[in-house]
């Protein structure tokens, strides 16, 4: 709607800039000012008539909107006492399920500290291995040493008794 005034206003000052622009070139003619007020007479009985059509237009837009309106809060009203039936209708299992249902929270909560208390275990029990793993690669590295030096000491006396050995070769 803002448009059409919109374009109306241009029109009329379409016409008003040519108003003028006769009136100096012809000085006034009285034919011409005359096709001008037709014109501009003309362009707004055309606006006022679109005005008109939009107008009914909307009227009719809103007239379909309240009868859909209509409709729907009858549809409303059916699926609320449709729901309302169903809800009535008894569940023969119902208390069996309640029941069944409150256990399942009562091991869920029974598990929830289970499961924490599995998961301190597991890495009280993770912490111990990596301790136990650390013990016995010392436990390896010791027992290497051990051998060499079990060794060295093998080979250090086995060079004294050779020595002791010669010795007592010699004095003979």
């Amino acid at each position: 709607m803002q448009t059409q005034k919109q374009t109306w206003e241009q029109q009329q000052l379409q016409m008003q800039r040519m108003r003028n622009s006769g009136n100096i070139s012809y000085s006034g003619s009285p034919t011409r000012e005359d096709k001008e007020e037709e014109l501009s007479r003309s362009a707004l009985t055309t606006f006022r008539a679109k005005e008109d059509e939009i107008e009914k237009k909307k009227m009719e837009v809103r007239e379909k909107v309240h009868a859909q309106l209509g409709r729907v809060e009858e549809e409303t009203k059916r699926l609320a006492e449709i729901r309302e039936e169903l809800e009535a209708l008894a569940d023969p299992m119902r208390k069996e399920v309640a029941t069944v249902r409150k256990k399942i929270d009562i091991v869920n909560r029974d598990l929830k500290p289970l499961g924490q208390s599995c998961q301190k275990k597991e890495k009280e029990y993770k912490e111990a291995l990596e301790i136990f793993n650390e013990k016995n690669r010392e436990k390896a590295q010791l027992i290497t040493k051990l051998m060499e030096l079990v060794s060295e000491s093998e080979r250090l006396r086995m060079k004294k008794l050779e020595e002791l050995s010669k010795n007592i070769d010699s004095l003979h």
